[in-house]
Parts: structure tokens; sequence; C-alpha cells
């Protein structure tokens, strides 16, 4: 079992900046692949971002690419999202997921085998 707990999201002014943070228990983190992904009203869930376990490998939706950058601190047990340039179509609920039985778990949400809880990210304009 994982357990996933993000935090840091909130209210931003289109242009802000916002780190979300996702700390993980349970297993050894260094064992399994991580990934963001987001769910706006009305929308399916989409990719975000994805980080293999070592963290030397990483993916981003080209909706966010150039201004999202993901990492992980396998000595923290955390994934983090940097956000910067924030937009307003970028409002979702946020949720991080962890694949433990690949290496990458790339961009499918239903690679991934443990989900948080999700953490609101709205951007104003």
């Amino acid at each position: 079992q994982v357990q996933l707990v993000e935090s840091g999201g909130g209210l931003v002014q289109a242009g802000g900046s916002l780190r979300l943070s996702c700390a993980a228990s349970g297993r050894t983190f260094s064992g399994y692949a991580m990934g963001w992904f987001r769910q706006a009203p009305g929308k399916e869930r989409e990719f975000v971002a994805a980080i293999s376990w070592s963290g030397g490998r990483t993916y981003y939706a080209d909706s966010v690419k150039g201004r999202f950058t993901i990492s992980r601190d396998n000595a923290k047990n955390t994934v983090y999202l940097q956000m910067n340039s924030l937009k307003p179509e970028d409002t979702a609920v946020y949720y991080c997921a962890a694949d433990i039985d690949t290496y990458y778990g790339g961009t499918d949400y239903r690679n991934y085998d443990y989900w948080g809880q999700g953490a609101q990210v709205t951007v104003s304009s």
C-alpha cells in the first residue's frame, strides 16, 4: 500500500507561481514512478507530468511544457510540481499518483496504482 498526500494548492493570479508537494508513505519511495494529473470541472482527468523512479526521466503535457517542472526527493519521499507562469486554464484539482509496477508511469492514468486526495489550484485572471 502507498499513501499519497498533496499540499501547496491555493489561489494565485495569472502569471504567478505555486509549488505542489506530494508526500508518500507505505513503500520504498525510490522504487516507483510518479505522476501529476489534473481535472477541471466538467472535464476529464488529464496528464500533466511524470517522473521515473530515479528522477532521470521526465515528461510533460504540451500545455505545461516550459512552465511546469516535476522533481522528486527520494530521501524525503516527496515529489514536487513547480508551476510558473500560471494561466486561468490551469485551474483544476491536481492529483499525484504512483505507479509501483514500472520504471516510468507515462501519460495514461490507468498505469497508476495509487492516488492522492487532490489539491485545488485556482488561477484568477
